[in-house]
């Protein structure tokens, strides 16, 4: 069984970690994160550590420990280094460019799609790669999500947007009879 809520969560000097009641607040700069524990779990902080506690030997609480210590690590590296995502278009006459924070999407379609970015989600496209930058992984990983499902790739030609590291398992197509 994982233990994973035992390790602490370390942040540096310029993170600022506040507690109020049950949510923790995470700042540094002009980013702020909130990270409500919902009276699940017990946590202390001191210093530049943040450890956290269940509050009985209930599985349910052991769950949440480990949950709110990954999503407090999550918040913390966000926060110190950030989040990429890289989606790669492929097929003829697919491409992407950036106009502000609106990701224009030319997918085949008889019109341009025009995605909206949401905030803290910096996009940028370098011919057919598109890279995703934001401090909420969770955030991030939804707003590739969304990209992708307008024209998911296909097994046959691989054609669509795909993940940069996801690899497409081909199909053959069909045979002539002989």
């Amino acid at each position: 069984m994982s233990r994973i809520g035992k390790l602490p969560v370390q942040f540096a000097a310029d993170v600022n970690v506040s507690a109020n009641g049950n949510v923790i607040t995470f700042a540094k700069g002009k980013n702020s994160v909130d990270l409500d524990t919902k009276g699940n779990v017990a946590f202390s902080i001191d210093g530049n550590v943040l450890t956290f506690a269940t509050l009985s030997d209930a599985r349910t609480h052991r769950a949440f420990w480990g949950t709110y210590r990954a999503l407090a690590a999550n918040i913390v590296t966000g926060l110190t280094t950030g989040y990429t995502k890289a989606l790669e278009i492929n097929g003829v006459g697919y491409r992407a460019a950036v106009n502000g924070k609106v990701l224009n999407l030319q997918l085949g379609f008889s019109h341009d799609i025009n995605y909206e970015l949401p905030e803290g989600i910096e996009a940028t496209v370098e011919k057919n790669v598109i890279t995703l930058k934001g401090h909420d992984k969770q955030a991030l990983g939804q707003v590739a999500a969304e990209i992708r499902a307008f024209r998911p790739p296909e097994p046959y030609k691989g054609k669509g947007v795909k993940y940069a590291e996801e690899t497409i398992v081909r199909k053959a197509g069909k045979t002539s009879k002989k």
